[in-house]
């Protein structure tokens, strides 16, 4: 029996007794059973379970089942007995429908083609399954001919899959595997292969009558053989057999299924003949006597079957005498009802070989002769679509549910799709509703019907099918994987796209990886889609994805004209092929390519570019077209793509009015219907003609004249402002915000008014602030009384804030220029507008009298009749203007006796068509006999009546009328009632046309207020007047003295204004005096015209020209100037700056005060104006607050020229007298910031800057100095000392700024080591506490040190303690325990004992007491190394002045700069080692390598001292020093003493000299040792440090060159020890920039693992911790596998005090490294806790991995290390009892034992001792008694 399943036994007595004694050996538990009760039950879970009660189930289940249980079930079974015999496969109770979940490798299924692509066959499966029929599965011969077609190109020809299947074709298959699908689904894999489909037969069991599949194997001569699979049999097909041809026999190629049934059989199956007539197959049922059993039934055998039950889901057949199968409701036929007992045929759809499940299926198209599988449904592939009002005809609970469609089709709802996938299911809620919704999801060939999803997510998709995409549609999606050609998208779960490789962006991405990951979402446009082949392009291009060009998705939509964005897919000589979407593309001939001649495109084009191109011509029926790059730049397209985009800013339009509202009006923009928007206050430039256009406006209106001023993605906005569109059409305007300069002029409008300024828009949509102070010239109070919404104003930029992209303007008359003729074309257009407003009324309102106010106008006369007269005025009455109102007020019926019924003439003034009044005067002046006028002649006019934005006025006595505008500038503001003109008003006016054919033949004029009033001088009244020339001399009379200015009026009526460094003779100046106040008012002056100035500027103008005249006359009244004969030549401001030098004293005045940045503004000459900053302005900080009051305006004062330059205008000035910093100077400053570390930065006059150390701050150290500075204070500060870029040291000392009235020092200013001595008691300021020590400020210059032992008397564990009780800038005083004078390093005492001080630590803390003695041993380790280099180098980042060193340049800090470390594991064990020549580093830093005997790179490099004298000179008392410091007499002791010493260190010189391993001294010398020595590093870096000492960087780096190119390559760790020396050199000297090249390089040639590490600890060492963390992250990235790196990078974050990132590390290493590593590496982690970190984590790790490894021997023994030197002795001895118990080798806990004893030794007690010894005795005993046993 091939393939049995494990758990199938027939129920035979046999098997049965077998199955007892099973149970017998393997007792489950439970009462025991009879032998005869048991069963074995298939273990399934109950929803598989398809096969038997689930009472059975459960009496499985249930441990104790009691008899009776047994004996119901047994009664079951024999129900299901037939007279026929045995149902040898149970039932199971429930029909269901085959789940994916149920489907297993190894089973049957009969299965239809569904689609055939080249590798691949999708089949149908019964239930709506679908499998994949792989090129490889399906037979042996045809696998065979595949793989010898790939060795060999000239094999016969192979048969493609689309040649041997075809849809609709009917297959016996078997379950290959099931695979995982990238999202987490099953897909099913299926073979053919007769091998696995008929596996289970055998030769002998093969019956002439039975139905095989199979497959040609070879085409002989008389048939072909057929592997049915079957070994040792061979079939054949005779030709003969082959009586029905669907397809010839020729064409029965290799590999072809066929459907067989077995004609013969011969010699006991070895060989058989075959048929394949289908009628034949079709209408053979397998019978009993061929041998069937439920071991090699196959699919799609016909079997003839009873109905044995029926139920409500489906029903159980018998067939074949003693199978039982079940048929799903899937597979009954709708239209028959079905009986127990009925007689059916049915057909084998599946079978399942290890739990014999047969399923059948009685449908007629697989069991009726004759018919065949349709692969798509009669009406057509309905995939995809969306149908509603469906209705639910049958829910199966275990299955799904029916449903019917509108069209009375059926449809299936898997019961996984009544639901959301994340829902409960409710099924009853389903089917209680009356209409579903669904979505056909495909359809399923082997059970013809629809599948269809009830789920809302999936009906709401927007793509379901490729057919659900078009071509230039905007899609999202989400990348799912980057390809070498493209990448793929995913747009739904099963619509993909790919985006070709140049289509990724719009250039052409070197690494498309870097820009996309998996799963990051795109916008992506649909390039061509192909549903058929399911194909779909996509484009990431952003020209692409936001053109707003039509698409052409056709060869039709191409027409000529046309533009639309395309893509250049080739470049050939003879031009560009250009592909837009779905295909189309076109060529864009060489000509056509650009206006400049092109010869070869390459050069100029890209693969993938993006381009506008222009349908030139286009033949949609050849699919041919031409295009043209050139034409879309030179023409304008024929029609536009979106029309909005077609209305361009500053273009003329006229629109259609669509739609009124409050605001504005919407408008059409013709002719292409674009919608655009015209607010109301565009209508005019008179704000009080905007609201009579709005009215006047109607719905279908045609408005010509407007112009766009601003679009964007909303809207199109227009204006009818005449003043805007000027400046549109004139390019007055800024398109751009990066286009808007200081100084710039455009024109605006009031866009919104707040209590802080004026917002005004500008076209092109730019805002800009005109804040209060820049509204007016005179002060304003309240900004909503200056403009009104929507008022034209010019406005000149003043500030730009480019970064948050603002910019203030300035409205102030006196600072803008209006345009030429500007408010003669305003006053024109007004008035037209209003004439305009009055005829559309009068076209509307069809009534005559409208119509004949309007032809009427100012000026005309009326033959009236008096109607009544009152005390305000009289009315009139008409017979042509009967309804009208007509009257005059009492001032124009002066001087005239009117009675009722009187007839007069009358002149008409104004006429309100919206009122129907007529305002008229009959005043006789005015209604006499008109005079003529002449252009150019003034008159005094009289105003006569105002409505609002215009004055109608008369003409003194030539009885003429005509209108002006009342506002005489665009930005002119009348605050009171005053200055506003008024009726009555006389003012003087010029004639320019007499009679203006605008204004309706009035005449048009410009006009002034009459004096004595102020004159007004603006652009409109200078046109006329004839000025003056330079040089002229002239008489006037002082009409105005103000302190910078006088304002004359000149002989002809024009103004004249002299300079106050114009008045009297420069020499005649007295210092703080006011020249203009010797002038008076009134007085007649002689003066000469020197220049003129701009009238709306005011900007000065030295023009001589001859013929150019000025309107506004700059004046000289100083008496040397005034002589005719003297002929004297204008100075422009350039001439003046150029003869002015730095330094020079000058005569100026005082002309402005600007509050904001207290800056103060003096002027020495009509064209110059320099500035004083605040600090060169007082000398004394109380005047800082108002230093106004000490300079008032006008006021000579003497000044100091600080800086001057033309280009850029500069011109600073300074009044204390000094004019430059000088060192030993005092000087005023600015506090800028406070800085703990350093002290103070300030801000010094004529741009320098400062900073104050804190011991600079005063003479006595006070606590927290710096508490008393705060940002912006003024201080005084003495200058020190500058390093050139205009930085200076500064000093606040009282001693320093007045060393006359300073009180003695407390805290004297050390300047250089050699002041201190030994023993001397100092105050300095904590700087920083390190492991090193505290380090504490002893001047701006010395740092001093304190090691942690000298600090305080107290025991603690972390420097941490302690740096949390000296915080920076502590004050503390301190003893002098030693001096290195060389190095300048000062060794200092906290301790109580030297100082006198209390403690630093407090009492409270209730630490341990240091014991005695300890001192001085720790003394004989730390003092070799006053400083470690790391906090050196800390020390001085924080000081700014360097440390000098003696003998050494001071660029040299505190090292060479070239470092050569080597790494150790363990930190030394100090205590025991020697006192060696060496000199051993501080605990904190690994030691470096020591370059030459007896040298260390830690002391001064040219030192010639041994290093055992070095050392020696530390801790000495320091008495040799101090003998060189005082110059007193010594005495005879003292000079043997010196005599000895002298003697001493020549007999050392000596030997040095005779020293071979010395330094040598020179270049030269170097050379020659390294001849000898080539491969030395060791040279090598010593002749480094000879450069760099003499501070000759590049030598040292060409050394390190030449040493790298010169050691062979072998020596490994020599390169190695150079290129570390380089890195550091590049460190210390280098740039960020040299430091990477030299580090890449350095990875390059040697090992890169060491040399990262190297990097990271030169970062760590010079604290540039950001840059050390980024090399480590890198680090372990890159060296995941090496157990140091993350060691290394786990000591640096511990060190850095980082221990939670150290444990995300610790996690991170565990997971990279191989798991044997894990406990060495978790130990390490715990190791440097202890260290670095917090002790008790280290200690919780080491017991975790001990108790997990307790025989690690090793590592308990660092445990005990670590505690002995960290823990407290409790813990120790607890650690050493739990050591001495493990169950380890006898050797090993003697070794413990020894430990133990030599600790208690150490520091215990006797007693403690002794418990020891006593439990080593027991210990052996116990040995003993164990081996005894």
């Amino acid at each position: 029996m091939k393939g049995r399943s494990p758990f199938y036994f027939p129920q035979t007595p046999e098997t049965t007794s077998s199955m007892a004694s099973v149970e017998e050996d393997f007792p489950r538990g439970g009462t025991s059973r009879k032998p005869t009760e048991s069963k074995i039950v298939v273990q399934r879970t109950e929803v598989d379970n398809l096969f038997q009660s689930n009472e059975q189930t459960e009496t499985k289940k249930r441990k104790g089942a009691s008899k009776e249980d047994g004996t119901k079930l047994k009664k079951q079974k024999t129900v299901d007995k037939k007279e026929d015999g045995l149902t040898l496969n149970a039932a199971a109770k429930c029909v269901e429908i085959l789940h994916i979940k149920n489907v297993k490798e190894g089973m049957l299924m009969l299965g239809c083609v569904k689609e055939v692509t080249d590798f691949e066959v999708t089949v149908s499966l019964p239930c709506g399954l679908q499998g994949f029929l792989s090129i490889k599965n399906i037979c042996d011969s045809y696998a065979k001919l595949l793989s010898e077609q790939l060795d060999s190109p000239d094999t016969e020809e192979i048969c493609s899959l689309q040649h041997l299947f075809h849809p609709g074709m009917v297959l016996r298959c078997v379950v290959d595997r099931l695979d995982i699908a990238k999202g987490g689904s099953l897909s099913i894999q299926l073979s053919i292969n007769p091998k696995t489909v008929n596996k289970s037969l055998s030769s002998s069991t093969l019956k002439a009558g039975m139905v095989l599949s199979g497959c040609v194997e070879s085409s002989e001569d008389h048939g072909c053989i057929v592997d049915v699979g079957v070994s040792g049999t061979k079939a054949f097909l005779p030709k003969s057999a082959i009586t029905v041809k669907p397809n010839n026999p020729e064409e029965l190629k290799v590999g072809q299924y066929v459907t067989c049934l077995v004609e013969a059989v011969k010699n006991d199956g070895r060989v058989v003949h075959l048929s394949v007539d289908p009628a034949a197959v079709a209408q053979t049922c397998a019978q009993t006597n061929q041998g069937w059993n439920l071991t090699n039934i196959l699919p799609g055998l016909l079997v003839k079957a009873a109905v044995k039950k029926v139920t409500k889901h489906g029903m159980f057949l018998d067939f074949l005498s003693s199978f039982s199968g079940q048929v799903d409701f899937l597979h009954t036929e709708q239209t028959s009802s079905y009986s127990e007992g009925d007689q059916v045929r049915a057909c084998v759809l599946y079978v399942e070989p290890s739990t014999r499940l047969v399923g059948l299926s009685l449908r007629s198209y697989l069991v009726q002769p004759g018919t065949s599988v349709d692969s798509t449904p009669a009406d057509g592939d309905r995939t995809g679509e969306v149908v509603k009002g469906c209705s639910m005809t049958a829910l199966h609970h275990m299955s799904g549910a029916v449903l019917e469609m509108p069209d009375k089709t059926l449809a299936f709802v898997h019961r996984n799709h009544l639901k959301e996938s994340n829902e409960p299911s409710n099924e009853n809620r389903v089917l209680a509703m009356s209409e579903h919704t669904c979505r056909i999801l495909n359809f399923s060939p082997m059970d013809q019907i629809h599948f269809v999803s009830l789920r809302k997510s999936v009906i709401d998709k927007p793509f379901y099918r490729y057919q659900d995409l078009q071509a230039g549609q905007i899609v999202e999606g989400k990348v799912s994987v980057l390809l070498s050609h493209g990448m793929v998208v995913h747009l739904s779960d099963h619509i993909k796209g790919l985006v070709p490789r140049t289509h990724l962006s719009d250039i052409i991405l070197k690494n498309p990886e870097k820009k996309y990951t998996e799963g990051m979402k795109v916008k992506c446009r649909v390039l061509s889609v192909d549903a058929q082949n399911k194909k779909l392009y996509l484009t990431r291009k952003k020209a692409l994805i936001d053109s707003s060009l039509r698409l052409f998705l056709s060869y039709s939509d191409a027409r000529p004209g046309r533009v639309s964005h395309g893509y250049i897919v080739c470049i050939k000589d003879f031009g560009c092929i250009v592909r837009f979407y779905n295909n189309v593309k076109g060529l864009v001939p060489l000509s056509e390519l650009s206006s400049e001649p092109v010869v070869s495109p390459e050069d100029v084009f890209y693969v993938g570019q993006v381009l506008k191109a222009k349908v030139l011509q286009c033949d949609s029926d050849k699919a041919k077209m031409v295009l043209s790059f050139k034409a879309v730049s030179e023409g304008e397209t024929e029609e536009a793509a979106k029309p909005a985009l077609d209305c361009e800013v500053g273009k003329r339009l006229e629109a259609k009015l669509l739609k009124k509202s409050v605001n504005g009006l919407e408008v059409a923009i013709l002719p292409e219907e674009i919608r655009a928007v015209l607010p109301t206050m565009h209508l005019s430039d008179h704000v009080s003609n905007c609201p009579a256009l709005w009215e006047s406006l109607q719905e279908g209106d045609v408005i010509s004249n407007l112009i766009c001023f601003n679009k964007n993605k909303q809207n199109i906005s227009v204006t009818k402002k005449p003043t805007v569109r000027w400046s549109l059409e004139e390019g007055m305007v800024a398109k751009d915000f990066s286009e808007i300069t200081v100084g710039r002029q455009l024109i605006g409008w009031i866009k919104n008014i707040m209590s802080y300024g004026v917002f005004v828009e500008f076209p092109y949509g730019l805002v800009g602030l005109a804040p209060k102070s820049a509204m007016t010239d005179k002060f304003l109070s309240d900004t909503t009384a200056a403009f009104q919404l929507g008022q034209t104003v010019v406005a000149k930029v003043t500030n730009l804030d480019e970064e948050k992209r603002r910019f203030l303007v300035t409205l102030k008359v006196s600072e803008v220029i209006s345009p030429a003729g500007d408010a003669q074309t305003r006053l024109i257009n007004g008035l037209q507008e209003r004439k305009a407003v009055n005829e559309m009324l009068a076209v509307r309102d069809s009534s005559e009298l409208r119509q004949q106010l309007a032809a009427l106008s100012a000026g005309q006369k009326l033959k009236l009749t008096v109607d009544a007269v009152k005390d305000s005025g009289a009315t009139f009455k008409s017979d042509d203007l009967s309804s009208a109102t007509i009257q005059a007020t009492k001032y124009h019926v002066m001087g005239v006796n009117l009675t009722e019924g009187q007839k007069v003439t009358a002149v008409v003034l104004h006429v309100d068509i919206m009122s129907t009044c007529v305002h008229v005067s009959i005043i006789s002046k005015l209604v006499a006999k008109k005079k003529s006028l002449t252009e150019g002649s003034n008159h005094t006019a009289m105003i006569q009546y105002i409505d609002k934005d215009f004055a109608v006025i008369s003409l003194d006595d030539t009885a003429q009328l005509t209108m002006i505008q009342t506002s005489s500038h665009l930005n002119e503001v009348l605050l009171s009632e005053s200055h506003k003109l008024k009726a009555g008003m006389t003012l003087t006016i010029e004639v320019i046309e007499p009679s203006c054919e605008e204004m309706q033949g009035l005449p048009l004029v410009a006009w002034q207020r009459s004096a004595p009033k102020r004159q007004r001088t603006t652009s409109e009244n200078q046109s006329g007047s004839k000025g003056h020339c330079f040089g002229e001399i002239l008489q006037g009379k002082v009409r105005t003295v103000k302190p910078t200015c006088i304002q004359v009026t000149l002989e002809d009526g024009s103004t004249g204004s002299v300079h106050v460094s114009e008045v009297m003779e420069a020499a005649d100046v007295c210092m703080k005096s006011f020249p203009t106040s010797s002038v008076k008012v009134g007085s007649v002056v002689t003066a000469r015209v020197i220049g003129g100035r701009e009238a709306s500027s005011h900007r000065f103008l030295p023009f001589s020209h001859p013929k150019f005249t000025y309107n506004i006359c700059e004046l000289t009244l100083i008496p040397s100037k005034m002589d005719a004969s003297v002929d004297f030549k204008p100075v422009t401001a350039k001439e003046k700056l150029n003869s002015l030098k730095v330094g020079e004293e000058i005569t100026g005045f005082v002309s402005k005060f600007h509050p904001d940045r207290k800056s103060l503004d003096i002027t020495t000459d009509p064209c110059v104006t320099g500035t004083v900053e605040l600090l060169a302005m007082i000398t004394d900080p109380k005047d800082a607050g108002h230093p106004e009051k000490l300079y008032k305006l006008g006021q000579a004062v003497r000044v100091k020229v600080v800086e001057v330059s033309v280009k850029p205008h500069r011109f600073v000035l300074s009044l204390t007298g000094v004019y430059k910093l000088e060192e030993g100077s005092t000087t005023l400053g600015t506090v800028t910031k406070i800085l703990p570390q350093v002290g103070l930065h300030v801000k010094l006059p004529f741009g320098g800057v400062g900073t104050v150390s804190v011991t600079d701050l005063a003479d006595a150290y006070k606590p927290n100095p710096l508490d008393t500075y705060s940002k912006d204070q003024l201080v005084r500060c003495s200058l020190l000392g500058n390093n050139n870029n205009n930085k200076w040291q500064l000093s606040l000392r009282p001693s320093r700024l007045n060393p006359q009235q300073a009180k003695p020092v407390k805290d004297l200013e050390v300047e250089s080591v050699a002041q201190l001595k030994v023993g001397q008691m100092i105050r300095g300021y904590v700087k920083s506490v390190g492991e090193q020590g505290v380090f504490i400020r002893l001047s701006r210059s010395i740092t001093g040190r304190a090691q942690l032992q000298k600090s305080t008397k107290y025991l603690f564990g972390k420097h941490k303690v302690l740096s949390e009780h000296l915080p920076p800038n502590m004050l503390l005083t301190t003893k002098i325990l030693s001096i290195n004078r060389e190095e300048e390093l000062v060794d200092l005492s906290l301790l109580p004992a030297d100082t006198g001080k209390p403690d630093v630590l407090p009492e409270s803390l209730g630490l341990p007491l240091r014991p005695a003695g300890e001192e001085k041993k720790h003394d004989t380790k730390k003092k070799k190394r006053p400083l470690s280099d790391s906090e050196q180098k800390q020390a001085e980042s924080q000081i700014p002045k360097k440390k000098k060193k003696t003998r050494k340049s001071k660029t040299d800090d505190s090292d060479s700069g070239v470092e050569v470390y080597f790494r150790e594991e363990e930190e030394e064990k100090e205590d025991e080692e020697p006192h060696s020549a060496k000199v051993s580093s501080s605990s904190a830093g690994p030691s470096r390598l020591q370059v030459a005997a007896g040298f260390s790179w830690d002391v001064g490099l040219s030192s010639l001292k041994p290093a055992s004298a070095a050392q020696e000179g530390d801790s000495s008392d320091g008495e040799d020093h101090d003998g060189g410091t005082k110059p007193q007499k010594k005495s005879r002791h003292e000079l043997e003493q010196e005599k000895k010493v002298a003697e001493k260190a020549l007999v050392q010189r000596e030997a040095e000299l005779m020293d071979p391993s010395l330094r040598p001294e020179d270049a030269a010398a170097f050379e020659r040792l390294l001849l000898a020595s080539p491969n030395s590093s060791l040279l090598w870096l010593q002749f480094m440090a000879h450069h760099l000492q003499a501070t000759q960087i590049e030598q040292a780096r060409a050394v390190a060159e030449r040493a790298l190119k010169t050691i062979s390559f072998r020596e490994e760790q020599e390169k190695l020890n150079v290129w570390v020396a380089l890195l550091n050199l590049e460190n210390m000297y280098g740039t960020e920039e040299s430091l990477k090249k030299v580090f890449e390089r350095a990875v390059q040639f040697c090992e890169p693992m060491p040399v990262y590490q190297q990097l990271a600890d030169i970062y760590a060492k010079s604290d540039k911790t950001k840059e050390a963390e980024g090399l480590y992250k890198m680090m372990v990235k890159r060296f995941r596998q090496n157990k140091a790196v993350w060691l290394s990078y786990g000591t640096f974050l511990l060190q850095q005090g980082q221990s939670d990132a150290a444990s995300g590390l610790l996690q991170r290493a565990l997971k990279s490294l191989p798991p044997k590593e894990s406990v060495d590496v978790i130990a390490k982690f715990a190791q440097l806790e202890f260290r670095y970190g917090d002790a008790e984590k280290g200690r919780s790790m080491f017991d975790k991995v001990l108790t997990s490894y307790p025989k690690r021997t090793d590592l308990w023994s660092v445990f005990i290390d670590l505690l002995v030197k960290h823990g407290a002795q409790k813990d120790v001895r607890a650690l050493f009892d739990r050591v001495i118990h493990l169950s380890v080798s006898v050797k090993k806990i003697k070794f413990f034992f020894k430990r133990y004893l030599e600790y208690e030794k150490k520091h215990g007690t006797p007693q403690s001792i002794q418990s020891v010894k006593e439990k080593a005795v027991e210990f052996v005993e116990a040995k003993g008694t164990e081996a005894a046993n």
